[in-house]
């Protein structure tokens, strides 16, 4: 609990921090990783002459098919190795015990019910199941 209250006090601007920054840090690297996969993978797709649809060429990255699956491949490696960071810092620094545990399938169940009803409770610092 004590990682859940230092994530919720109020900083000196006002703002409340809702996760610590390492949570954030790889978040934010996972959205870069994830744009470099997407505009690579069109130009992928733009390669392969099964398909009427191109995307743009200004919206790809890679400038040929061989770039294009470096780049691809080079995301997917920041994605795992940051996906593994995430994991480690969770499972030592203890984010993943003080923030998801006790689990149960009835919680989890409940949450399922809530979601196809569009009714899940959010609170600040707080997950749901």
């Amino acid at each position: 609990m004590a990682t859940q209250m230092a994530a919720t006090m109020a900083n000196g601007a006002g703002k409340i921090l809702v996760h610590p920054l390492v949570v954030r840090v790889t978040h934010w690297i996972n959205v870069f990783a994830m744009l470099v996969m997407i505009f690579s993978g069109w130009r992928i797709y733009n390669a392969a002459p099964l398909f009427d649809f191109k995307f743009p060429v200004d919206l790809t990255l890679g400038g040929w098919l061989g770039g294009a699956i470096q780049w691809h491949f080079a995301a997917m490696w920041v994605l795992a190795i940051n996906g593994l960071a995430y994991l480690l810092y969770g499972i030592v620094g203890g984010h993943f015990k003080a923030n998801f545990l006790p689990l149960t399938p009835r919680a989890v169940f409940s949450e399922f019910k809530n979601a196809l009803r569009g009714k899940i409770a959010h609170q600040i610092g707080v997950y749901n199941a």
